[in-house]
């Protein structure tokens, strides 16, 4: 499931130190690159052809390209709508809307931006799988590995959603083989990742060894720099009981330090944290400058209080899971500045750092670490080799993809407390669950396992208004069943109140409602008593304490997940067919080209605010 909404994030405490911060989008220490004796630029001794400085006359300093990206989620074609775009301040204060994103524009800018530098890595922060539209995710992902190895990915950490489908899976697509279920989709069998997949603070309970490599080291003649690779210690919050069953999941702090230990032992002093976890900027703009008034004073979220508290021995942090951009620099715990990034999400940027290496000392000159973003704009060439593989892939998608399985009248979007989406796809699933029990009362669903709006223009040749399957995939892309459960009508009003207490108390997480179910919710208060329980109805009539009601949510609520341990404790369950299967049924019934669905009104769930 999704990363937690950052509009509901708490500001973290402001610190009272002050450090420098660089002008610009570059964020520097209190020194320039250019301050260190014999420092390289990115090109003095990279080895272009020409250069006066080959590597047979190293000097002291050398520098190190570090490309970044994180969140893809297999978006190989560019993401449309809100999720293709960035948006950028400009000097006079005013925003531009750049289109942004799209494997076949990504590998042109990448691919360009290594040229001149011999000491280029390309790493990334997590969820490059996972939660993907249908060209990547119908193939369980696999169309995104082959993209990532072409890009000439060197490293990534887990992210949350490459446990979408379990261990078992995520290790095929670190180690290949065809699928278990679904076999091989081409003549070729799957050969896996070239790059590898860190997890160093996900735990086999049998083995107590971590799921897989911990760490990975680069190395390049006389230079070694180490990457560490964690995801969220919440991950079994945010994910299926099923992924991740078998796995415990440790601090990231107390990991990366650990590890980070064992590297220096190893004679690696560089080392850069990757971790899928990050923070919120201040701005939605991607070139915020999120050092002013002070050094990370611009950024909040739990990114911040992880690197102040990361050893001094990691270098630069690259992070992840909020689909936030930033190029910040956090004081470590000895008060030093060190650069922590997050480019977005979807491919819309990459991140190019510069790490100064020190021969002498083998460590990072952190003083000259420089770093900014980059928009994958699409206005430079196509990759052509992406381009091949976008083709042949949506060759196998294209027939299952285009089939149309109904109409709407407008756009469906997933925005809103209380969303007109939101309420389809819980009616779709009342519906699909009254099939298999006619007495289900009611249905809920989380509010991050919507993540794309239906939109009334045609995405290809379809037409406008016509909802096809492949854009019902990108709306619910996680194969969750729906699952039938027997609560109490105390566990009810309960499990509501668990929207905004407990876990999400802090960041709420508003259940979208079935048709039938109404009750107010008063954000003028705090923790449950946000939901005013006399105000809570089903078709009319209060919910009784006592009685009994058949609820339907998708496997992942059912698991207890997103902060709701109470609709995990349900009884009698029945498991029906996936939930795309729930959606595409409803559209089917209840639209056709003469009636389109007209998008619901989102009333269900009075606001006071």
């Amino acid at each position: 499931m999704p990363a937690t909404s950052p509009a509901h994030q708490p500001r973290r405490r402001r610190r009272t130190t002050r450090l420098l911060a660089a002008a610009g989008v570059l964020t520097a220490g209190a020194l320039a690159a250019a301050a260190l004796p014999g420092a390289a630029s990115a090109g003095e001794h990279h080895g272009g052809k020409g250069g006066s400085h080959g590597h047979h006359h190293p000097n002291r300093y050398q520098d190190i390209q570090l490309l970044s990206f994180n969140d893809l989620h297999g978006n190989l074609e560019p993401p449309t709508g809100s999720s293709g775009r960035v948006t950028e301040r400009r000097p006079d204060g005013t925003q531009k809307t750049i289109d942004a994103g799209g494997v076949e524009y990504l590998a042109t800018h990448l691919r360009e931006a290594r040229k001149g530098n011999r000491y280029s890595i390309t790493a990334a922060g997590g969820d490059m799988v996972g939660a993907s539209p249908l060209l990547s995710g119908l193939f369980h992902d696999e169309p995104t590995i082959e993209a990532l190895n072409k890009l000439d990915l060197d490293v990534t950490s887990v992210g949350n959603h490459e446990f979408d489908e379990g261990a078992r899976e995520l290790r095929r697509l670190q180690y290949g083989g065809c699928h278990p279920t679904d076999g091989c989709y081409t003549d070729k069998k799957f050969k896996g990742a070239d790059f590898p997949y860190l997890a160093a603070n996900v735990v086999d309970d049998r083995s107590r060894k971590p799921l897989l490599k911990p760490y990975w080291v680069w190395k390049k003649r006389d230079v070694k720099v180490g990457f560490i690779g964690v995801t969220l210690e919440g991950t079994p919050d945010i994910v299926s009981a099923e992924g991740v069953k078998g796995l415990s999941f440790k601090d990231e702090v107390a990991t990366i330090n650990k590890y980070a230990r064992e590297l220096r032992r190893k004679g690696v002093k560089s080392i850069v944290a990757l971790i899928h976890e990050g923070g919120f900027p201040a701005s939605q703009d991607y070139n915020y400058d999120c050092d002013s008034p002070g050094a990370g004073d611009g950024i909040s979220g739990p990114i911040a209080d992880i690197a102040e508290n990361v050893t001094p021995d990691v270098d630069a942090l690259v992070t992840g899971h909020t689909h936030a951009a930033y190029a910040c620099t956090i004081p470590d715990p000895s008060g030093k500045p060190r650069t922590v990034t997050s480019a977005a999400s979807f491919g819309r940027l990459y991140t190019d750092t510069t790490l100064t290496y020190d021969r002498r000392t083998g460590d990072i000159a952190r003083t000259a670490v420089k770093s900014a973003n980059h928009v994958v704009t699409r206005d430079v060439p196509k990759a052509p080799d992406m381009t091949r593989l976008i083709a042949q892939w949506n060759t196998l998608a294209a027939p299952i993809g285009n089939r149309a399985i109904g109409h709407i009248s407008g756009d469906i979007v997933r925005d809103g407390i209380e969303s007109p989406l939101g309420d389809l796809i819980a009616d779709a699933q009342l519906q699909y669950a009254r099939t298999l029990d006619p007495e289900t009362d009611l249905a809920l669903m989380n509010p991050g396992g919507i993540r794309a709006s239906l939109t009334h223009a045609a995405s290809g040749g379809e037409g406008d208004g016509v909802v096809t399957f492949a854009e019902a995939f990108t709306v619910q892309p996680f194969a969750n069943t729906v699952n039938l459960q027997t609560f109490t009508g105390a566990q009810l009003i309960q499990a509501l109140q668990e929207q905004v207490s407990g876990p999400n108390e802090a960041a709420p997480k508003i259940l979208q409602v079935s048709a039938g179910l109404t009750y107010t919710l008063d954000l003028t208060k705090s923790g449950a008593d946000r939901v005013v329980t006399d105000s809570i109805r089903l078709d009319g009539a209060p919910i009784d304490p006592d009685a009994s009601y058949r609820v339907a949510t998708n496997s992942f609520l059912a698991g207890g997940g997103d902060g709701f341990p109470t609709l995990g404790e349900g009884t009698d369950d029945l498991v029906g067919a996936d939930d795309l299967t729930a959606l595409e049924q409803y559209l089917t019934a209840n639209s056709s080209a003469s009636s389109p669905l007209a998008p619901p009104a989102a009333d269900r769930i009075t606001i006071v605010q």
